[in-house]
């Protein structure tokens, strides 16, 4: 089990928030430390495919705010279907809807696994320190809000998945590409939205199968819509999106528009 940062280590904890995570961006660094004092905060290691939690379980709620600060991505999973629902990367945060505190209180859904599809460096915060923030500082109180409204419109892009699979794609891209953006994570600096997303998310999260995701991946780089692999790419799930408005094409458009695709 992980231990709580020591008291000397919550200055730098506070720096790495404020510096690369949506929520704590651009705080007071001193406030900020006072706050996470008052509380128990732990650095983790999410490991891939060991369960964080249960998301929604009846008269459930959980006790911490995890702020993903590396690797990754999280995933919520729902049931029966395994389907992905909910994707977190570094700069973001998972477990607010769980939390009893604003929108928590009354975000309900069907019981939903969350765990690190891959390795995950989270920090820990515990809910005593987030209702200190949540109630003193307006801004964090607006972003905190905020989250619950991403989570729907990424749950929306989903909803409007087609069966057809180039548009089942790049509604998950599309959702993808407004929450990254929407938190100030994304593009990079060359204008390019760069995600580690294996095919078996993309499946999962579109209902579709590997084969299936791997000739949708292939045609939208053939188009110019995803960039080739790079050599020095850190892993072989990068998917390099330069095309958001031709994405956002065929999400919406009828089959018959997306002429590259050969099964109608």
């Amino acid at each position: 089990m992980a231990k709580p940062a020591k008291p000397a280590a919550i200055e730098g904890i506070a720096g790495e928030l404020s510096r690369g995570n949506y929520l704590f961006r651009g705080l007071d660094g001193a406030e900020l430390s006072e706050a996470l004092a008052k509380g128990k905060v732990t650095p983790q290691k999410l490991y891939s495919s060991r369960p964080v939690y249960t998301a929604f379980e009846p008269d459930t709620s959980i006790e911490s705010l995890y702020a993903v600060t590396g690797g990754g991505p999280v995933v919520v999973r729902s049931a029966p279907l395994d389907r992905i629902i909910a994707l977190t990367y570094p700069g973001n945060c998972f477990g607010m809807r769980n939390l009893a505190l604003g929108y928590g209180r009354v975000s309900r859904a069907f019981p939903s696994l969350v765990e690190a599809y891959k390795t995950t460096d989270a920090i820990e915060i515990s809910i005593d320190i987030i209702q200190i923030l949540h109630a003193e500082n307006e801004t964090f109180r607006d972003r905190y809000d905020y989250l619950f409204e991403l989570r729907e419109k990424f749950q929306y892009h989903l909803l409007n998945c087609s069966t057809h699979p180039p548009q089942a794609v790049a509604a998950l891209l599309r959702a993808l590409i407004y929450q990254e953006r929407s938190l100030g994570n994304q593009p990079q600096t060359d204008g390019v939205y760069t995600f580690n997303l294996p095919v078996d998310i993309i499946a999962r999260a579109a209902q579709l199968n590997h084969r299936t995701v791997e000739q949708v991946i292939k045609g939208m780089r053939k188009e110019g819509l995803i960039l080739p692999s790079k050599s020095d790419d850190s892993s072989d799930d990068i998917l390099r999106v330069c095309d958001p408005e031709g994405l956002k094409e065929i999400y919406s458009a009828t089959r018959d528009k997306v002429s590259w695709w050969p099964l109608r």
